[in-house]
């Protein structure tokens, strides 16, 4: 008789979430139903680290969804603004949000949208500096890849940078902590910028809103969702993704 213990029954992996097409989240936090694309007069561009892989609790794609102009590409490096944007553009009519260590309460307290010069100053004409802009690039992923972003693309020192002195802190609260009161989540940023730049409240208002109702699906559905990725949350503002 053998003194050799059974094996221990096999545990099957737990079964993958279905995951929507649209939005690539967890079906339970799919709100793609109520987006309607909105048409933006500025262009929007997120460029998206490839190792950011929260798909629970990462709102870039779902703010891509949102307008009829925008594009989300993934990857390190680009050759030029054309290249990430896939077609013709030049970067001196673009901005890019980036905060490194600025703060917009110390450069212009009183502005929610600030540009910066070479040197990391805020320019004295916020309007004139801003007046032909004609698209914004959003950086998507954690303080460090948007970090490798900036540094990776020479050409992003064309673009007009930004930053952003938000009057409310992220609605992420406690969900998920971000490193700087100024920090939002890639769709919060967009909102932002764009509703500020295009001189239309009510942009924000709508993704706020959407961002608002995954978060609720989010606290509904917790214990059957993976845990997200643990990290030191993000540039933007979530520079970046109130990627």
């Amino acid at each position: 008789m053998s003194d050799t213990p059974p094996p221990p029954e096999a545990v099957a992996p737990p079964e993958a979430l279905p995951e929507c097409p649209s939005c690539c989240k967890p079906a339970v936090l799919c709100v793609c139903d109520g987006v309607t694309p909105i048409e933006n007069r500025l262009s929007l561009l997120i460029l998206q680290h490839p190792q950011e892989q929260d798909k629970t609790l990462g709102t870039a794609r779902l703010a891509a969804l949102h307008f009829t102009d925008a594009v989300l590409t993934v990857g390190l490096s680009w050759p030029s603004l054309a290249k990430a944007l896939g077609r013709p553009a030049d970067p001196q009519r673009w901005a890019i949000l980036y905060l490194g260590s600025a703060n917009a309460a110390e450069l212009a307290p009183d502005q929610e949208v600030v540009a910066l010069d070479g040197k990391g100053a805020a320019y004295a004409d916020q309007a004139k500096a801003l007046a032909f802009i004609e698209g914004v690039i959003v950086l998507d992923g954690t303080w460090s890849q948007a970090k490798a972003l900036w540094w990776r693309n020479p050409w992003v020192l064309k673009c007009k940078r930004v930053i952003l002195g938000p009057k409310h802190p992220s609605r992420y609260g406690r969900v998920r902590a971000e490193p700087r009161g100024d920090a939002l989540s890639t769709i919060e940023a967009a909102a932002l910028l764009l509703s500020r730049l295009e001189d239309r409240p009510e942009i924000e208002t709508e993704l706020d809103a959407t961002f608002q109702r995954m978060l609720e699906k989010f606290r509904a559905a917790r214990s059957q969702l993976p845990k997200p990725p643990s990290s030191k949350r993000r540039f933007h503002t979530k520079g970046h993704k109130r990627k």
